[in-house]
C-alpha cells in the first residue's frame, strides 16, 4: 500500500473507473479539506503506479492527468461569466502580466466568459511625472483635478486598455475594450468626498447590454474604469467597485480580485494565517474585530455588495503567483481567499 495524493475533484471525473475505490463527493466550489487517499498498488493504473511497476510519467502525460483533474471545473464553469479585476503587481511585471493573460484566454478556450477590468494607478503615476503633474492622493484615493482627470483617461482608456487588448488578441483570443462611457455601459456620479476629490466617482448605475453579444461571440471585453455622468463629466472610479457592479449587472458566476497579498489574513501580521474560504457573515465580523483593516476593506465591501446582488462566490486573490486565475477556477486549492453568501 502506497499513498497518493489526489484532488478531490477527481474523484467525479473517475467515479466511473473501476480501479479507483474511493468515494465520490466532491465538493465545489468550495475549498478542499480531504485528506490523502490510500490506493492499492495492485488497483491502481499504469500512470500512477510506483516506478518499480511503471516507467516514470513522460511530459505529455503528465500534461494529460493535469488536464482530466480539471475537467469538473470546466463542466462546472463551462457558459459561466466570471468577472476579474487586473491591477498591482500583475499588472506591473511582465511575466505575471503574461500568465495573467494566458488564463484568461485558456479559460475562454473551454468554454467561460470571463470579463477584464483593470485599473492602472502605476502608469497614470508615470505619465503625470513625465508632465510635471504632482500625484496627490487623500485617503489613499487620488485627488482627481480637470487637469488629472485627462490624463486618466488619456492613459486609461487610449494606452493601457488598448495594450491589453492586443495581448490578448496576440494570445490567441478576441478582445474588445471599453470604457464605461461606451454605450453607456456605465453612468457615473460624483463620490461623496468630491469636494476634497475633485472628479472621483461612483457607479451610478450600469447597463450591460452592449456586453451581452460580444460575450455570446465569445469576445474578452476589457473595461477600464473611466465613466461619465449624466452630462457627460468623465470621473475616475475605483476598479475593484466597477468589477464588482459589473459582476453583479451580469449575474456573473465569480468575481476575482488580484490583489498584492496572499488574501484575507487571520492575522495580517502573519502571511501564513490565509483564510482560504469564508462567508459574509465570517469576513464583517472579522472587520469588525479589526483582523481586516486598510486597503483590504474597500475590497472585501465591494465582494459583499456583489453577493448580495446575486454573485455566487467573489475571491481575493494573490496576483503576485503566476497563474493564480488557473488556480482560483480550475483546482480546488485556489489561489486566495474565496467568500460566499
Amino acid at each position: 500500500m502506497f499513498v497518493v495524493s489526489l484532488k478531490t475533484p477527481l474523484t467525479n471525473f473517475c467515479s466511473s473507473f473501476p480501479f479507483f475505490s474511493i468515494n465520490p463527493n466532491p465538493i465545489l466550489p468550495f475549498r478542499s479539506t480531504t485528506k490523502p487517499l490510500a490506493i492499492s498498488a495492485a488497483a491502481t493504473p499504469l500512470h500512477l503506479q510506483t516506478p518499480a511497476a511503471a516507467a516514470p510519467l513522460t511530459p505529455a502525460q503528465f500534461r494529460v492527468d493535469i488536464l482530466s483533474e480539471s475537467l469538473p471545473f470546466i463542466q462546472k464553469f463551462r457558459g459561466k461569466t466570471i468577472v476579474v479585476k487586473y491591477g498591482g503587481a500583475a499588472m506591473k511585471s511582465p511575466s505575471l502580466q503574461a500568465s495573467v493573460i494566458n488564463d484568461l484566454v485558456l479559460l475562454s478556450c473551454v468554454g467561460l466568459r470571463p470579463i477584464l477590468v483593470h485599473g492602472g494607478g502605476p502608469e497614470i503615476n508615470h505619465w503625470l511625472s513625465r508632465l510635471n503633474i504632482q500625484a496627490v492622493f487623500r485617503d489613499g484615493l487620488r485627488v482627481t483635478d480637470a487637469e488629472t482627470m485627462e490624463i486618466v483617461s488619456m492613459v486609461l482608456v487610449g494606452k493601457v486598455n488598448k495594450t491589453l487588448v492586443s495581448l490578448i488578441n496576440k494570445a490567441g483570443a478576441t478582445a474588445v475594450g471599453l470604457s464605461g462611457m461606451d454605450g453607456r455601459l456605465l453612468t457615473a456620479r460624483p463620490s461623496p468626498k468630491a469636494a476634497d476629490l475633485g472628479f472621483v466617482g461612483e457607479v451610478a448605475r450600469v447597463d450591460p447590454t452592449i456586453l451581452r453579444p460580444l460575450i455570446d461571440n465569445n469576445h474578452i471585453p476589457v473595461i477600464t474604469s473611466v465613466a461619465a455622468d449624466e452630462l457627460g463629466q468623465p470621473y475616475n472610479i475605483n476598479a475593484d467597485t466597477v468589477a464588482g457592479e459589473l459582476a453583479a449587472a451580469l449575474g456573473a458566476e465569480k468575481l476575482i480580485l488580484l490583489t498584492d497579498v496572499a488574501g484575507i489574513l487571520e492575522d495580517k501580521d502573519d502571511p501564513k494565517s490565509l483564510v482560504k474560504e469564508i462567508d459574509i457573515k465570517g469576513v464583517k465580523k472579522m472587520v469588525e474585530d479589526g483582523k481586516v483593516g486598510g486597503g483590504m476593506i474597500p475590497k472585501v465591501n465591494c465582494c459583499v455588495r456583489s453577493l448580495a446582488q446575486g454573485v455566487i462566490t467573489a475571491s481575493i486573490i494573490d496576483g503576485r503567483v503566476p497563474h493564480s486565475l488557473l488556480l482560483e477556477v480550475l483546482t480546488d486549492e485556489g489561489a486566495g481567499t474565496m467568500i460566499t453568501g
